[in-house]
């Protein structure tokens, strides 16, 4: 035993094992990788929904002139609906995760929905992602919960009140939206302040690669860049991000991002005082608080809506830490009655 590995015993630092090599040592040197490589494998939709439909909305529904195809994942068989609203350039699939853990806490079903030009919705006139498109319908109906009368007014895009109603005619079933990042803007029940955060979007566009050689590749990207730090959500949610690139063996993403710029602004701007209008039970979820603006952070203290903070996660709260977001969600809906939670059910005290 050397000197050096009898000082290190004595601090109680256990000594590096002989067979390790350090780095740059002989295993670098050759290029080989560790025994325990990562599987970057994609997975399927069905090992977390329970079905998925094509919803076409075809010219006899007033507010189309065309056909519509729109991608939907659905699970659960009782309770209040959860409508899962991506993020630009994400799909529904991103919420597979969350949405299998949240059915197994609560009664309730999930339904997560590819949006325009999003996925393997198909759609016309795709780069219009104006707020205009996405928040031109509302829709109010009446529903009773616990025997209390509440109005529910559903701030919702055009699309996603069409989606809607298909799947549940005039007299829908209590609906929760839940929105991420632009889906939030649209939802209203997620209102972000990203104002801010818009100026270095195009960099970050930017910075991502223009194809991938497979989606096994993308799906390592998109854990290694940080985009989602969990690799069980990366792996099913990549899949309806990227599509195959004409004959090439290669794929390219859904969506060009960068020309829907001109629409960025739009899906923010006054969404915190429309967040805080809305007459009905609402929470923020965020990674952090410092980009909080000072109509929410006044509306927090008067306690008009309910903020839960998850640090330690990135801007995907709902994949890097699936499960504790659908503990949040599956309190929130207990908390105010919209659904009974299940025999495992353990309630998440609200962090604000």
């Amino acid at each position: 035993m050397s000197e050096l590995q009898k000082r290190l015993l004595m601090r109680g630092i256990p000594p590096t094992p002989p067979n390790m090599h350090p780095r740059g040592g002989a295993s670098a040197a050759h290029g080989k990788r560790g025994p325990f490589k990562r599987d970057y494998t994609p997975v399927t939709w069905d090992k977390y929904f329970d079905a998925m439909k094509d919803l076409k909305v075809d010219d006899d529904n007033v507010y189309f002139f065309y056909a519509q195809t729109f991608r939907i994942y659905e699970i659960g068989s009782d309770g209040p609906i959860c409508f899962f609203l991506h993020g630009g350039g994400f799909s529904a699939l991103s919420w597979a995760v969350l949405s299998k853990i949240l059915v197994a806490e609560v009664h309730c079903r999930c339904v997560a929905v590819d949006l325009r030009a999003h996925g393997d919705s198909v759609t016309t006139d795709e780069e219009n992602l104006s707020a205009e498109q996405l928040s031109r319908h509302c829709f109010l109906y009446k529903t009773i919960l616990d025997g209390k009368h509440f109005n529910i007014l559903l701030f919702s895009c055009s699309d996603v009140a069409n989606v809607v109603q298909v799947l549940y005619g005039d007299d829908p079933p209590p609906v929760i939206l839940v929105g991420h990042s632009m889906g939030g803007a649209i939802a209203v029940h997620a209102a972000c302040t990203a104002m801010e955060a818009l100026s270095s979007m195009q960099s970050f566009l930017l910075s991502r690669p223009k194809t991938f050689k497979s989606v096994e590749f993308a799906v390592e990207w998109c854990v290694r860049s940080g985009q989602v730090r969990n690799l069980e959500s990366a792996k099913v949610s990549m899949v309806g991000q990227v599509k195959r690139h004409g004959t090439v063996n290669e794929y390219t993403w859904r969506i060009d991002l960068a020309r829907t710029e001109k629409y960025w602004r739009g899906w923010f701007s006054g969404l915190s005082g429309m967040f805080l209008s809305c007459n009905v039970p609402k929470m923020l979820l965020l990674a952090g608080v410092d980009r909080l603006d000072k109509d929410l952070t006044v509306g927090q203290m008067q306690g008009k809506f309910q903020m839960q903070v998850l640090p330690q996660c990135g801007h995907a709260v709902h994949e890097d830490v699936p499960d504790k977001v659908a503990d949040v969600l599956a309190t929130f809906m207990v908390r105010n009655k919209f659904a009974e939670p299940k025999e495992n059910f353990q309630r998440t005290f609200p962090a604000c």
